[in-house]
Protein backbone atom coordinates (compact mmCIF):
# COMPACT_ATOMS: atom_id res chain seq x y z
CA UNK A 1 0.00 0.00 0.00
CA UNK A 2 0.78 3.25 -0.47
CA UNK A 3 1.61 6.47 1.77
CA UNK A 4 -1.31 7.17 3.64
CA UNK A 5 -3.23 10.44 1.75
CA UNK A 6 -3.07 14.17 3.65
CA UNK A 7 -6.57 13.59 4.98
CA UNK A 8 -5.61 10.67 7.13
CA UNK A 9 -2.85 12.21 8.54
CA UNK A 10 -5.49 15.35 9.67
CA UNK A 11 -7.60 12.78 11.99
CA UNK A 12 -7.39 13.37 15.32
CA UNK A 13 -8.34 11.02 18.03
CA UNK A 14 -10.99 11.59 20.18
CA UNK A 15 -9.14 13.05 23.28
CA UNK A 16 -7.85 15.41 20.30
CA UNK A 17 -4.21 14.20 19.65
CA UNK A 18 -2.42 14.87 16.51
CA UNK A 19 -0.52 12.23 14.90
CA UNK A 20 3.08 13.82 16.23
CA UNK A 21 1.59 13.78 20.00
CA UNK A 22 0.47 10.05 19.24
CA UNK A 23 4.06 9.18 17.96
CA UNK A 24 5.37 11.38 21.05
CA UNK A 25 3.55 8.63 23.34
CA UNK A 26 4.60 5.51 21.69
CA UNK A 27 8.04 6.22 22.26
CA UNK A 28 8.34 7.33 25.50
CA UNK A 29 6.00 4.27 26.50
CA UNK A 30 8.61 2.18 24.33
CA UNK A 31 11.03 3.85 26.35
CA UNK A 32 9.28 3.27 29.86
CA UNK A 33 9.22 -0.73 29.02
CA UNK A 34 5.82 -1.38 27.38
CA UNK A 35 5.94 -3.83 24.29
CA UNK A 36 4.18 -2.71 21.11
CA UNK A 37 0.36 -4.67 22.16
CA UNK A 38 0.75 -2.62 25.58
CA UNK A 39 1.47 0.18 24.32
CA UNK A 40 -1.74 -0.05 21.93
CA UNK A 41 -3.88 -0.83 25.08
CA UNK A 42 -2.69 2.10 27.00
CA UNK A 43 -3.12 4.44 24.51
CA UNK A 44 -6.50 3.14 23.77
CA UNK A 45 -7.93 3.05 27.57
CA UNK A 46 -5.93 5.85 28.96
CA UNK A 47 -5.69 8.36 25.91
CA UNK A 48 -8.65 7.40 24.13
CA UNK A 49 -6.35 7.09 20.97
CA UNK A 50 -9.08 3.87 19.09
CA UNK A 51 -5.77 3.25 16.31
CA UNK A 52 -2.62 4.20 16.32
CA UNK A 53 -2.66 3.61 12.46
CA UNK A 54 -5.39 5.87 11.89
CA UNK A 55 -4.27 8.85 13.10
CA UNK A 56 -0.38 8.50 12.75
CA UNK A 57 -0.77 6.35 9.34
CA UNK A 58 1.95 4.27 11.01
CA UNK A 59 1.54 0.92 12.95
CA UNK A 60 3.08 1.09 16.67
CA UNK A 61 5.83 -1.00 15.38
CA UNK A 62 6.79 0.72 12.47
CA UNK A 63 7.08 3.62 14.70
CA UNK A 64 9.10 1.74 17.15
CA UNK A 65 11.07 0.81 14.28
CA UNK A 66 11.77 4.34 13.11
CA UNK A 67 13.06 5.32 16.41
CA UNK A 68 15.25 2.17 16.51
CA UNK A 69 12.93 1.15 19.91
CA UNK A 70 12.07 -2.19 17.88
CA UNK A 71 12.93 -5.49 19.85
CA UNK A 72 15.32 -7.92 18.51
CA UNK A 73 12.71 -10.74 18.22
CA UNK A 74 8.76 -10.24 17.69
CA UNK A 75 6.57 -9.68 20.68
CA UNK A 76 4.49 -12.92 19.98
CA UNK A 77 7.49 -15.29 18.89
CA UNK A 78 8.72 -14.00 22.23
CA UNK A 79 5.53 -14.83 24.06
CA UNK A 80 5.53 -17.99 22.49
CA UNK A 81 9.00 -18.75 23.16
CA UNK A 82 8.80 -17.71 27.16
CA UNK A 83 5.35 -20.58 27.20
CA UNK A 84 8.22 -22.55 26.43
CA UNK A 85 10.50 -22.22 28.74
CA UNK A 86 7.70 -22.82 31.54
CA UNK A 87 6.66 -25.63 30.17
CA UNK A 88 9.90 -27.03 29.77
CA UNK A 89 10.77 -25.66 33.39
CA UNK A 90 7.16 -27.92 34.57
CA UNK A 91 8.65 -31.09 32.82
CA UNK A 92 11.29 -31.33 34.52
CA UNK A 93 9.99 -31.41 38.24
CA UNK A 94 7.27 -33.29 36.62
CA UNK A 95 8.68 -35.78 33.98
CA UNK A 96 5.65 -38.26 33.22
CA UNK A 97 3.38 -35.71 32.58
CA UNK A 98 2.80 -36.58 28.75
CA UNK A 99 0.02 -34.18 27.90
CA UNK A 100 2.51 -31.30 28.69
CA UNK A 101 5.44 -32.69 26.90
CA UNK A 102 2.72 -33.42 23.66
CA UNK A 103 1.71 -29.48 24.31
CA UNK A 104 5.23 -28.75 24.43
CA UNK A 105 5.92 -30.64 21.15
CA UNK A 106 2.86 -28.58 19.67
CA UNK A 107 4.16 -25.22 20.87
CA UNK A 108 7.68 -25.87 19.69
CA UNK A 109 6.36 -26.43 16.56
CA UNK A 110 4.57 -23.40 16.34
CA UNK A 111 7.63 -21.47 17.50
CA UNK A 112 9.48 -22.82 14.52
CA UNK A 113 6.77 -22.06 12.21
CA UNK A 114 6.80 -18.53 13.19
CA UNK A 115 10.72 -18.47 13.48
CA UNK A 116 10.51 -19.91 9.57
CA UNK A 117 7.93 -16.79 8.68
CA UNK A 118 10.45 -13.97 10.73
CA UNK A 119 13.22 -14.81 8.43
CA UNK A 120 11.26 -14.92 4.93
CA UNK A 121 10.39 -11.91 6.31
CA UNK A 122 13.62 -10.23 7.64
CA UNK A 123 12.05 -9.48 10.75
CA UNK A 124 14.77 -12.45 12.23
CA UNK A 125 18.62 -12.95 11.00
CA UNK A 126 18.89 -15.50 8.00
CA UNK A 127 20.57 -18.10 10.12
CA UNK A 128 18.43 -17.75 13.43
CA UNK A 129 16.94 -20.78 14.58
CA UNK A 130 14.82 -21.52 17.98
CA UNK A 131 17.50 -24.08 20.35
CA UNK A 132 15.33 -24.76 23.86
CA UNK A 133 18.39 -24.50 25.50
CA UNK A 134 19.26 -20.61 24.39
CA UNK A 135 15.65 -20.12 25.03
CA UNK A 136 15.75 -19.55 28.66
CA UNK A 137 18.44 -17.10 28.47
CA UNK A 138 17.11 -15.42 25.59
CA UNK A 139 13.54 -14.70 28.04
CA UNK A 140 15.96 -13.39 31.32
Amino acid sequence: MGEPSESRRAIKSPSGLSASEVEELVVKLAKGGHSASMIGLILRDQYGVPDVKQITGKSVTQILDEHGLKPEIPEDLMNLIKKAVGLRRHLERNRKDMSSKRALQILESRINRLAKYYVRVGALPAGWRYEPEKAALLVR
